[in-house]
C-alpha cells in the first residue's frame, strides 16, 4: 500500500509587497443624454472604440441586453486581457463602466470619450491596482 505524506507543506515565501496583477477602472458618467443611453448602437460604439484604442481583444462576441421601456443597456465583453462591463441608466442620466486589464495599459481619455459618445457632463474615474491590497486580518471571535 502506498504511503501518503500527511505533513503540512511549508508556506511559500511571499514577497513583502504583492505584485500588481492588473488595473481596474471604475467609471461613472453623469448628466448623459438619456436617448443615447437607451441606444444600443451608441453604447456599443463607445465600447468598441475603447477596445480598439487600447488594443484589447474580445475572445467572444459581446453580450448585450436592452431593458424594456425607458430602461437602459447592459453590455459585457470577455477580453483576453480580462473584461469590460457597461450599464446605462437613462432614468438617472447615468452610465457606469468597469474595465479590468491584467496587463499594463495607458489610461484611456474617459472624460473626452464619454462626453463625445454619451454627452456626459461629469465623469469620475477611479483606478485600482489589483493584487496590491494587504490581506485581510484573520477573523476574530463571533459576537455573542
Amino acid at each position: 500500500m502506498p504511503t501518503v505524506n500527511s505533513s503540512p507543506r511549508p508556506a511559500p515565501d511571499l514577497p513583502a509587497t504583492p505584485p500588481a496583477v492588473g488595473v481596474e477602472w471604475v467609471v461613472e458618467a453623469w448628466g448623459c443624454d438619456p436617448a443615447r443611453l437607451r441606444d444600443p448602437a451608441t453604447v456599443r460604439g463607445l465600447c468598441d472604440r475603447l477596445l480598439a484604442e487600447l488594443d484589447l481583444r474580445a475572445v467572444a462576441p459581446p453580450l448585450w441586453h436592452l431593458f424594456p421601456g425607458p430602461g437602459g443597456v447592459t453590455g459585457l465583453y470577455l477580453l483576453a486581457e480580462s473584461h469590460l462591463a457597461c450599464h446605462t441608466y437613462p432614468e438617472h442620466a447615468l452610465a457606469t463602466l468597469n474595465l479590468y486589464c491584467c496587463r499594463p495599459r495607458r489610461r484611456w481619455p474617459w472624460e473626452d470619450r464619454l462626453a463625445e459618445h454619451l454627452r456626459a457632463a461629469e465623469v469620475a474615474v477611479r483606478s485600482v491596482e489589483r493584487g496590491r491590497c494587504e490581506p485581510p486580518p484573520p477573523p476574530g471571535p463571533l459576537p455573542p
